[in-house]
């Protein structure tokens, strides 16, 4: 079917995206000044600030051009990254101006708002493109050449995926292709109107009939397609004198991009609970004080980042000299606990002051719980595959603590362990939301183990 406005959605989204900018600044400015928004001089120069920094940024990190297969999550990422720049350069301008008047609440009421309506105008525009591409609409034509064995897997997941948007028009194979003349396979894409040609695994390192040729000249979308199957955030992609070459590790690949992301929202995150969460924080210290002798908090030395020990800091839920005997796991009914220190492992208030650890960059938000040394030894004699988990920061909170909770011994942790993993295949800040909704709603329930 026609996908002849496909070409326009890069330019939609590009206006979409400053008419929502605009709406946040004015929606805000109006509440907070009424009809004198538009004879106020700083807001009105804040509005050619932000159209100014957030057309030029978004216009060279290019967040408003839309991939197949659609990711939300990877457009979402790209975007807030643009906003963290977009942040800093209107600082920069209002600073260079000398423009201090301007509200911090106004600024922030619209960067929050900015942000929220972007999130839903993408996730209705992806809904939609997602919706009319399974009707059969907005397709592109794709000619598979190359391997058989790798165009069946190509065809499948086109199959498997209909919201991806391509209609298989032809296959040539590896071994056909050596009949064909650069003419003769430009003929054949002209022919079936081809908008993608997809390469699987081809060896022109012979091209006798100017096959290459027509990959430099023609101006159709090519993709090469590799015939090994591997985890891709576990690759790195390096390039030896126009060689591409695949690096393949033991983990996770974390880009600087996700690196700032992460630790952006886990400051962001963390300021919003430490502000909002005071008078919690206050009760807690009073509560605690009351109900048992002891320090207020409790710390421990626990393994962080690359093997770096760090001190965890908690609200003490024990009793004091609860492990005067040596390291020991807690469990149900344990009598080292204080009655107040069970309501609060339930409810995972004790966890709290580990925003502290946040802030000092030694965990995240969401992560894999932090152990102590003489337990990590244990568990990867057990389970080799833990130290994995030591290539990213560890968290207050993770999807091994939510589906599964405290562990009592070695085997728990080491089968907590395996929720942990699938969190290193999923570095995603969509991932760290869902686990921290799941988190509140253990939270909520007080079904904290």
């Amino acid at each position: 079917m026609s996908h002849r406005y496909s070409k326009h959605l890069s330019l939609i989204v590009y206006l979409t995206d400053l008419i929502v900018l605009n709406l946040s600044i004015v929606l805000v400015s109006h509440f907070y000044l009424g009809d004198s928004f538009w004879s106020n001089k700083e807001s009105v120069f804040l509005l050619l600030v932000s159209n100014i920094s957030w057309g030029f940024l978004s216009f060279f990190r290019k967040n408003f051009v839309v991939h197949r297969p659609l990711v939300l999550s990877n457009n979402i990422n790209n975007f807030t990254l643009t906003l963290v720049y977009h942040i800093a350069l209107v600082f920069c301008l209002l600073y260079i101006s000398e423009i201090f008047d301007i509200s911090k609440f106004v600024l922030l009421s619209h960067l929050v708002i900015f942000f929220a309506l972007i999130i839903i105008q993408r996730s209705s525009m992806f809904f939609l493109l997602d919706y009319i591409r399974k009707k059969g609409y907005n397709h592109r034509r794709v000619l598979i050449i190359g391997k058989k064995n790798i165009a069946i897997r190509l065809k499948q997941s086109f199959k498997r995926h209909p919201e991806y948007g391509y209609d298989i028009v032809g296959y040539i194979s590896d071994e056909s292709l050596k009949n064909f003349t650069a003419a003769q396979l430009n003929t054949a894409v002209v022919n079936r109107r081809v908008d993608e040609l997809y390469v699987c695994n081809l060896d022109l390192s012979s091209d006798t009939n100017g096959i290459m040729d027509f990959f430099l000249q023609n101006k159709t979308i090519i993709k090469v397609v590799s015939d090994m199957q591997f985890d891709v955030q576990k690759a790195e992609y390096l390039n030896y004198n126009e060689l591409p070459v695949f690096r393949l590790l033991p983990h996770a690949v974390q880009s600087l991009k996700i690196r700032l992301l992460k630790r952006g929202f886990d400051l962001g995150f963390a300021s919003s609970v430490m502000f909002c969460g005071m008078p919690v924080f206050m009760l807690i210290v009073a509560i605690t004080k009351c109900t048992s002798k002891g320090p207020i908090f409790y710390k421990q030395q626990r393994i962080g980042r690359n093997g770096k020990p760090f001190y965890i800091y908690k609200f003490r839920s024990m009793y004091i000299d609860a492990e005067k005997m040596g390291p020991q796991l807690s469990k149900d009914n344990d009598p080292r606990i204080t009655k107040w220190g069970r309501i609060m492992r339930k409810t995972r208030l004790d966890e709290l002051p580990q925003f502290y650890n946040v802030f000092r960059g030694d965990m995240s938000v969401v992560g894999p719980r932090p152990e102590r040394q003489h337990f990590i030894e244990q568990i990867i004699e057990r389970a080799p595959q833990y130290s994995n988990l030591l290539s990213i920061k560890p968290g207050i909170t993770s999807i091994g603590q939510v589906k599964y909770g405290y562990a009592e011994n070695v085997d728990q942790m080491v089968e907590r362990m395996s929720h942990d993993l699938v969190y290193l295949g999923k570095l995603k800040l969509r991932t760290d939301v869902s686990v921290i909704f799941d988190t509140v709603k253990v939270m909520v329930a007080g079904k904290g183990k």
